[in-house]
């Protein structure tokens, strides 16, 4: 539940209790009142997910802080500064809104509700303390250096005021701060590295039990008759946002309904069995009912309690064989990112970041506002973006495709400005073999529904017969193309040689290069053949910048390093 980044989120019903990226738990001595709220902060500078309060150190805090107090508050606020943010969209924030209404909704069954305080956290908690008389603050541990600095400064005012701070890590799978640990002070840079180092650790503790009313004991929610109005969930028209004509919502918010899909995710035992990605069609180009992404994300789902259904699923289907770590593949990656990212302010930009290649990426405005409004004039790019803007997701091979186009595949443009740089697809070529009847088009571009599927996805090529009777002329109805691809494409290839040409004389490649091409037990990355390059984005929604994948980690010659960019480009565009 982030709008561009909340902080954490505080949901909590029967099964679990669980809390947004922010700070959390206070008590009061037997007699003075007790915060022991779960606070979620809004980091939404940097998507960050709400952190569940389900795990094990976290539901340790949050009976530390109830022994001894009177009362629990769970809060969660809401930094105005974010609300009015550009950055945020309305499918983020109706998300997040979600969310929050359903966690309050589980706290009811509690005896107990949510608290949304509207204001910077550095103003709230030097009143919420004096207000509440409170004695303990339990945080949630966010990994990110924005939230660091922000619970920093928490932690201290609350050290002013006499409040003792208690923080636990439930976002994660691993204590990052350990991880870098093992590997002498610095965050590894390969995946292989990051599978060593975690192969070390403690195993994962498993999930805690459900949270109930027994649990609190005697500590109570004190609540007003005007709760609602001083701290209830504002609506998305309270924030500012025209909702009208607001499609209803693909993914709702929420533990409950992350629940409900985590259920079905693991009813697909032959999935589990084997780990066997499904094959892409134009089905899987829309929002799945077992997606479980946004609810990791956004902390709906814990991590850990995802990770030991699977576990405990593998074990019954492979009679109690011990899983393959390519079971947790996906879940891995995302923390491998987050272990990338934690100590470097920078990792979300290009320059200034010691991990990211450094690209002379053109300016080009006109052409980033048409990519970002789907008029480029490729149906299989704009149907994509399309869907982007009125859902609030698609599915990562389509953001593969978007953020190629957008970067190194055609415009040349920066992925700070998409916050994607992936491989290079072709914009008519891979939509047509995913989707060889153009459903997806149709469904996105009722524009072009009239064209048969031999030019639904280059419907410039279709006679000006064909054009007419589908009702749709292109560069009056529809656009043109906004580059010729097949030019752009070579033109960027070039460039990309040199760039990696001037980077293979530097010392460090392998590091930033030596991504493995199997984290699926496929021999591929993903989904793609094995020794593909690949440059990844982190699970936290930001970018990493890789150079290309060299399974075994050896560094490649010079002239090695700069046959490969091209071919590997070229493998994915029939032009």
């Amino acid at each position: 539940m982030s709008v561009a980044s909340p902080s954490r989120s505080c949901s909590s019903d029967l099964s679990r209790l669980q809390r947004c990226p922010g700070p959390s738990s206070l008590e009061a001595e037997p007699d003075r009142p007790a915060l022991n709220p779960s606070l979620l902060l809004p980091n939404m500078r940097h998507p960050h997910p709400e952190q569940p309060l389900s795990e094990q150190e976290v539901l340790a805090a949050l009976k530390e802080c109830i022994r001894g107090a009177d009362t629990i508050r769970c809060v969660y606020i809401l930094d105005p500064w974010f609300a009015g943010s550009s950055n945020v969209g309305i499918n983020r924030w109706r998300f997040l809104l979600q969310c929050l209404e359903d966690l309050d909704a589980n706290l009811r069954k509690l005896n107990s509700r949510l608290f949304v305080i509207r204001g910077q956290p550095a103003d709230v908690f030097p009143r919420l303390f004096k207000e509440w008389n409170i004695t303990k603050l339990s945080i949630e541990y966010d990994s990110e250096p924005f939230g660091k600095e922000r619970d920093a400064a928490i932690k201290k005012l609350a050290t002013e005021a006499g409040v003792e701070v208690i923080v636990r890590i439930s976002h994660t799978l691993y204590d990052l701060d350990k991880i870098i640990e093992l590997n002498g002070g610095q965050p590894p840079l390969t995946y292989k590295r990051f599978q060593t180092l975690i192969s070390k650790m403690e195993p994962l503790e498993t999930p805690v039990d459900t949270i109930t009313s027994e649990v609190i004991e005697k500590c109570v929610t004190p609540l007003s008759e005007d709760h609602d109005e001083k701290y209830g969930v504002p609506s998305l028209e309270e924030l500012g946002f025209d909702t009208d004509g607001l499609p209803s919502a693909v993914w709702p918010g929420g533990e409950t309904e992350a629940l409900t899909r985590l259920e079905r995710h693991l009813e697909r035992k032959a999935w589990v069995a084997n780990f066997e990605r499904p094959r892409m069609n134009a089905n899987s180009l829309l929002a799945s009912p077992t997606g479980l992404s946004p609810y990791l994300r956004f902390g709906c789902l814990s991590c850990r309690l995802f990770y030991f259904k699977l576990t405990d699923l593998y074990k019954k289907v492979k009679k109690h064989s011990s899983p393959p770590l390519s079971l947790y593949g996906q879940l891995l990656w995302r923390e491998f990112f987050y272990t990338a990212a934690t100590n470097n302010p920078r990792f979300d930009k290009m320059e200034g970041n010691p991990i990211c290649v450094q690209i002379p990426w053109d300016k080009n405005p006109e052409a980033l506002a048409k990519w970002a409004e789907g008029r480029t004039g490729f149906p299989w790019i704009d149907a994509i973006m399309t869907q982007l803007r009125q859902e609030g997701w698609i599915h990562h091979l389509a953001r593969h495709a978007v953020a190629c186009f957008l970067t190194r595949g055609d415009l040349w443009v920066s992925w700070e400005e998409g916050m994607k740089f992936f491989h290079c697809y072709c914009p008519v070529g891979f939509g047509r073999r995913t989707d060889p009847n153009g459903d997806y088009i149709r469904r996105y571009l009722p524009v072009l529904r009239g064209f048969p599927a031999k030019y639904i996805y280059d419907p410039w090529n279709a006679p000006e017969g064909i054009q007419k009777v589908a009702k749709c002329l292109i560069g009056v109805n529809y656009p043109k193309p906004m580059v010729n691809h097949a030019e752009a494409s070579r033109l960027n290839i070039e460039r990309m040689k040199q760039i990696y040409q001037q980077l293979s004389r530097y010392r460090g490649l392998g590091l930033l290069a030596s991504v493995p091409s199997n984290p699926n037990g496929n021999g591929g990355l993903m989904g793609y053949p094995p020794g593909e390059s690949i440059a990844g984005s982190g699970s936290s929604g930001r970018r990493s910048c890789v150079g290309p994948a060299l399974g075994s980690g050896k560094r490649p010659s010079q002239e090695e390093e700069a046959r490969s960019i091209g071919p590997k480009v070229q493998r994915q565009s029939p032009d």
